[in-house]
């Protein structure tokens, strides 16, 4: 019996530190090149990523017997992936076939925020032939497209059939779409994680109060809303709980959210305390973006309360 199987993607990425300071416009802001020239790069590293082995290796660092399905290819990045896996104490569960696999290049610019240029390749046609789900008490869904979306929304299905306890952190690849898409996915998910921004994509509402209870009106039982250095907040349908997180000096973000959902569910598996769950995300998330890579500095559960004694988190909880 595994305590959690992730489901989603699998990939190598190849960290760029550009150097290069952002143009800010009032909107938005841009790491530019002029086309055609070339330029000097301060540092590259190479890690793996992807939501699913991000989750699964924090998982199994908090002390989770976890399982993982994915699609690798038979190439160096599949092996990459497939050795860290084993080192790691992961299950594989999915499939090896002929092909690419994914890889993500990841353009740090001066200020330390990132863009990400993706090549998902087979993570997005996994199909419900590609593997057999063991017996587990939690399932953990990543973001994901196309064919291995629709074999989301169809396990998610069949895990409220069979009592398994199921949590989901999309992507705005899924919120774009829009309240009726999403709601399919939604109405067989316990817990849903993802931050401000997705959430207005599929809520209306203004306050972040009505925004958790408008979201959990569409089936999950917990709503976990992130908000970057900002904010954490959740709802469990009678509770709001809110907390901030500390200052700390960044690094690299990516795998900041995996980080923080790895720490929050494992804690809230192991405790069912949904304040220590919240605490123990945020120290989770707060140590990946103090390094580079992904995975690098998740935390252990014993690692994560010394760090918290030392660094206390207040948890304001209203009805």
């Amino acid at each position: 019996m595994l305590d959690i199987v992730t489901f989603g993607s699998a990939l190598v990425d190849i960290f760029v530190d550009t150097g290069l300071k952002e143009l800010k416009t009032k909107k938005k802001k841009f790491i530019a090149y002029n086309v055609g020239e070339k330029f000097l790069i301060k540092e590259t590293n190479q890690f793996t990523g992807g939501g699913g082995t991000n989750t699964a290796v924090g998982f199994s660092r908090m002390g989770l017997k976890t399982g993982i399905i994915t699609k690798l290819g038979n190439d160096w990045a599949g092996d990459v992936v497939l050795n860290e896996l084993k080192k790691e104490k992961i299950k594989f569960l999915g499939k090896i076939i002929n092909g690419k696999s994914a890889f993500s290049v990841i353009l740090d610019s001066y200020e330390h925020n990132r863009t990400i240029l993706t090549y998902k390749s087979i993570t997005n046609e996994i199909t419900m032939d590609d593997f057999k789900l063991p017996e587990t008490q939690y399932i953990y869904f990543s973001s994901l497209m196309k064919e291995s979306h629709k074999s989301q929304e169809k396990l998610a299905a069949l895990a409220k059939l069979k009592n398994i306890k199921t949590v989901y952190n999309p992507s705005s690849y899924q919120t774009k779409k829009g309240r009726t898409y999403f709601s399919r996915m939604l109405r067989n998910i316990d817990i849903l994680i993802f931050n401000l921004d997705e959430a207005k994509m599929i809520s209306k509402k203004k306050k972040i109060k009505d925004i958790l209870k408008d979201l959990g009106s569409l089936g999950p039982e917990i709503v976990c809303i992130t908000d970057g250095a900002k904010s954490v907040d959740v709802f469990d349908g009678v509770h709001y709980y809110s907390a901030q997180p500390h200052k700390i000096k960044v690094k690299e973000r990516t795998g900041a959210g995996d980080g923080f959902a790895s720490g929050f569910i494992s804690t809230y598996i192991k405790k069912n305390d949904i304040p220590l769950a919240i605490k123990v995300g945020i120290i989770n998330s707060e140590s990946i973006i103090q390094y580079k890579g992904a995975k690098n500095k998740l935390l252990k559960y014993h690692e994560a309360i010394k760090i918290l004694k030392q660094m206390p988190i207040k948890i304001l909880a209203k009805l």
